[in-house]
Order: structure tokens, then sequence, then C-alpha cells
């Protein structure tokens, strides 16, 4: 059928459908509905596409988004109009703070159903505030100026994933207006693409770059280094920086290196494990304050280093920022200079500077920090191996001990993350999923099935029990998802984070309703209703045997680890004590 004759919506679907895998799509989820269809057909018909389809858009948003994530490139995710597109906006805003590639296909009714009361019709432009790279309706295809409505299409889609990409990279919507008939008469699914440019390119090729730092900007690092031979590497969630580039910039400042696992950073000669400890005993910060920090990704998840660091209390550790995107994640005003280019080449162009300089002498500073560390740990592993009873921060530290080389690690907000950044050792080889944008606790299942199903190894997901609840949709269908999930939920029957806040200190009857909030679920019982295999690890050695066991499964699997908020507290609590007498 000729490009005169095809049913117009059909041949805008095939069009837009053919530009995104031209730029790069293969990974596409469906929320099913109605108006959604011409696009959802296209989608499962290119051979290009891997089309996964999950019940519920907010499920079918964070799964797309855990794809993202750990791909690096954007996927997509459609959905019919109303309240459909409206369920995609936590993701979209995690999406957009975590500077992850989102590509949102909006179905919609035509603009002159807006506001007239029609069924199913909301207003869908604005939807997601500034929580958008950027934002595009296009025209209704039937009628659309045919002879130019191809480069219309594909301009729209090849600049939609350019967006997605960045830098920065993020969210991007397209609103598309659909009008009926959705299907072609009889059902007769024919037609071609309008065609696009030759050998498969994109409409528009792009490329995601950062800048590449000047020279004045290499030489006021390498200064700044020179002068403060008391420094800090340190690196947060989301740094994107190469193992290489930190090994080199350490190596040549003399800098230990205090990185979140999140990072991919904590690995290597130079990572301090132990930091969250060893900034708990006054003694030992009292004699380590450093002279300068330069900092990469986003802000600590430690709050102990965050405050060490003097972020807003008092007179803070000079600090050096790196954001390639141009951003600002410095909530506390604490960077004295903030630079925008490429911290790979930023980095080790510094390193390259300053061995060529005068001879640097940071091996006591690193060698104090290094000791302190290798004590630090000691004490902490003899605790932890003591404690039969399955420890949060042993569960944390044992499954990424024990995780195979090329697996993944999906980490849950609250105390998962946060275990991970106080008792995780380094290692290399394991890589990182977290929602650490807005930090929220929902679409959790659904983001690790999503990196699941693009992550070239095994995947393995720590939770909380109320984290894993709150995307119990998800759940109920991780049955049919292949590649599965080892999800490893850490069962206090309850929010455990809020036992170290302020919150705690209030009466009983108070807290526990409306922070601690026990639900006496039975978390088993879920995974039985799931069809999903599961067993309950009473005894903390037993976890690393039933996780080697649960990843060579066929399907998601589920650990369940009980744990006592009361008692999680006071081993907490007992740790710090071992490394304040370790430090001694």
């Amino acid at each position: 059928m000729t490009s005169a004759t095809a049913d117009p919506t059909r041949r805008f679907a095939l069009t837009m459908v053919d530009e995104l895998v031209r730029c790069g799509l293969r990974e596409a989820v469906l929320a099913p509905g109605s108006r959604s269809a011409p696009l959802a057909i296209a989608l499962a018909e290119h051979p290009a596409v891997r089309l996964h389809v999950l019940l519920d858009e907010r499920g079918a948003a964070f799964f797309a988004l855990g794809a993202a994530k750990r791909s690096g490139r954007p996927a997509a995710v459609l959905c019919t109009s109303g309240t459909a597109a409206a369920n995609f906006h936590p993701a979209v805003v995690e999406a957009f703070h975590a500077r992850a590639p989102l590509l949102l296909l909006t179905a919609d009714r035509p603009p002159e159903l807006r506001d007239t009361g029609a069924n199913q019709t909301i207003e869908q432009r604005g939807l997601y505030g500034n929580a958008l790279r950027w934002f595009h309706e296009l025209g209704v295809p039937a009628g659309a100026d045919l002879a130019q409505a191809g480069r219309w299409w594909r301009s729209a889609t090849a600049r939609a994933w350019a967006e997605a990409l960045g830098p920065p990279a993020g969210p991007v919507q397209l609103n598309l207006p659909l009008d009926e008939p959705l299907i072609p008469p009889k059902g007769a699914l024919v037609g071609e693409p309008e065609p696009g440019r030759p050998d498969g390119a994109p409409w528009t090729a792009t490329t995601e770059t950062w800048r590449a730092p000047t020279a004045a900007e290499v030489e006021a690092l390498a200064a700044a280094v020179r002068q403060a031979p008391r420094g800090l590497l340190v690196a947060g969630w989301g740094a994107r920086v190469r193992v290489e580039a930190a090994d080199a910039f350490a190596a040549a400042s003399g800098w230990p290196v205090l990185a979140d696992p999140l990072s991919g950073l904590r690995r290597g000669p130079f990572a301090v494990a132990a930091y969250d400890a060893l900034l708990r005993v006054p003694a030992f910060t009292a004699t380590h304050r450093p002279e300068l920090a330069v900092r990469v990704g986003a802000g600590p998840t430690s709050k102990v280093l965050t405050q060490w660091l003097g972020l807003g209390l008092g007179e803070g550790v000079p600090q050096v920022l790196l954001d390639p995107d141009g951003a600002w994640p410095d909530p506390l005003r604490a960077a004295s200079t903030r630079l925008t280019a490429d911290p790979n080449a930023l980095l080790e162009a510094a390193a390259e500077a300053l061995m060529a300089g005068p001879e640097r002498d940071g091996d006591a500073w690193r060698a104090a920090w290094m000791e302190a560390d290798a004590r630090a740990l000691k004490a902490i592993g003899e605790l932890l191996d003591g404690w039969d009873e399955p420890f949060e921060g042993r569960i944390a530290r044992d499954l990424v001990a024990h995780l195979p080389h090329g697996a993944t690690l999906v980490a849950g907000s609250s105390m998962p993350v946060r275990d991970l950044d106080a008792f995780a050792l380094p290692r290399d080889g394991l890589s990182y999923v977290a929602n650490r944008g807005a930090s929220g606790i929902d679409g959790f299942a659904a983001t690790a099935l999503g990196t699941a199903a693009v992550a070239p190894g095994p995947v393995a997901a720590l939770c909380g029990d109320l984290t894993f609840l709150h995307d119990a949709t998800s759940v109920l269908t991780a049955r049919t998802r292949r590649p599965g999930v080892v999800f490893v939920v850490v069962d206090n029957d309850g929010g455990g984070i809020f036992s170290f806040l302020p919150q705690a200190t209030l009466p009983p009857d108070l807290f526990e309703p409306l922070f601690g909030t026990p639900h006496g679920l039975d978390l088993t019982a879920v995974a039985t209703a799931a069809g999903l295999p599961s067993r309950r690890v009473e005894r903390a050695a037993d976890v690393s045997p039933a996780l080697a066991e649960a990843l060579t499964a066929d399907t998601s699997t589920v650990l369940i680890v009980p744990s006592d908020r009361a008692t999680n507290l006071s081993r907490h609590r007992a740790v710090a004590a071992a490394v304040a007498e370790a430090l001694t």
C-alpha cells in the first residue's frame, strides 16, 4: 500500500517506531489501553524492539526507568489517555532528578475534546510540570499535511531521543493525540513508514557529549590539589566517573577515596570503606580534617560525612564540585568551586599535571586513613560475624561480597542504601541501580525487573518490607518476567529508618501507627500469591548460601530475612562503639 492511500494513523505509528529504532531504541514498555493501540501494534511488530507489557502504568514507567538506568540508553513507555498518563508521574520525577533517559509516549484524545466532558480526556500538556527535559505534542495524524508529515514526525522523534540523552539526560514526553479509527478497517495491518534517511540513519543524528576541560580548568584543579596535601576524593551516587580516572587522580594526589558504593568507585587500593563509622569517632575526626575535598556525583549518602565536611555547619571544608551537566548538586551551598567539564578528562589531566610537577608527600596522610579503615573493618567484621541472628548491615555487606562478577544490585531507599554505604566492602565487578534521584520507595520491584531485562548478568534487589509491599502489583506479575530477580527483603514489620530519626522519641502510641507502621503481613504468603518461590532465612550465615541457590532459579525468587527494629538500632550503636574502641 502506498503512502498516499495508507491509513494516516497507521502510517504515523510505523514512522515514529521506525525513527525510534534508527535512533537506538531497543526496550519499550506498554501499559495496555485503547487510544495507544496504533503505537502498541507498531512496537510489537518491529523486530528490533522488545516490548514488555505491564498491567499498571506506574509499574510500567518504573520498569522502563530500570532498563534505562542500567543500559544508559532511553527506554520508551507507552500508555493510553487519561489517568493512565498521570500514573507515570512518580517515575518521571525520579528520572528527572536522577538524570535518567526516559521516553514517555502518552496517547491522547483529539484536542477538540478537551474541556468538553469527553470520556477519558484530561489535560495531558503540562501534566508533569517542570520535571521534563522536553515536551512536544504532535498533531493528529489524520489532519497532517501529508506532503510534510513524514519529516515532521521523524524530526520530532529524533529530537525527543536527543533530548532524553542530554546532557543532562532525563524524561521527555511526546503527547500523541490520535483520532478514530485506531485500528485499520478489518484489522488489515498493512502500510509502510514514511521514508527516512538512507541506510537506516536517524533523521537527525546526535551524540551525548560532555565539554572537554580547558587548560585553565585543569591547572586550577591541579593547583588546588598541590596546595592541599590533606585532601579527599568524595564520590556520591551518579558519579559517572571511570575507575581509571579516579585511580589516576587518587594516585597522583596522594588522597584516599571516600565512595558511596552506588558511585561504582568503592574499589581499588585507595578506597576507604568504613568512613561512616570512622567519622563517628571524635578523636579521629579531630585529627583527620581535610584541607580540600573534590566531589563527584551527588551529595554523600552518609549524613555524618555530610556534616563533617561542614555542609552548612560552621566553616566547612573547601570543596570543588565536578558536574559535567552543569547542575548544582550542592543543597547546603558548600562548594567553593564548580567545574562543569567532563570529569574523567578533568581528573586524568589533573593527575598528569600533578605527576609532572614537584614530588608530593601525601603518603602519610593516605596511609593514616587506610590504617584506620583496616582497624575499623576488622572490628566491624568480628562483631557482625559473631551475631547469629541476621543484622541488616551484615545482609548488605554479604550481598555485595557474594554476588557473582558481572551482577547488578538494585538498592532500595531508606535503610538499604544507608546499610550499603556503611558496610559494603570494596570490590570490582558489581554494578548498582537505585532510585536516589528523589529517594522514593515506590516502583522498586518494577525498577528491579526492568534492570534485569537489560542487565548482562544476574540481578539481586535489596529492600525493606514496606518497599516490597508498596509495589505489590509488580511483584504479582514478576513470575512472567525472564530473566528474574532475587528479591532480598528485610522484614522488620514496618519503617525501620524511623527508629534512627527524632520521631523515635515520641510515645509508642504515636510512633508506631504514624511512623513505625507495622503491617503484620506474611511476606511468604505474598510471594506465594505471586507464584514466586520464597524462603525465610533465619540465620545470618545462611543468607549468602540462600542467595547462591536463588540465583540458579529460572524465575524471580524472594528471600525474606527477619529483623527487629529495636535490635537493629542497638547493633548499629554497638558497631559505632566497637570502631571507637578499635581506634583508641
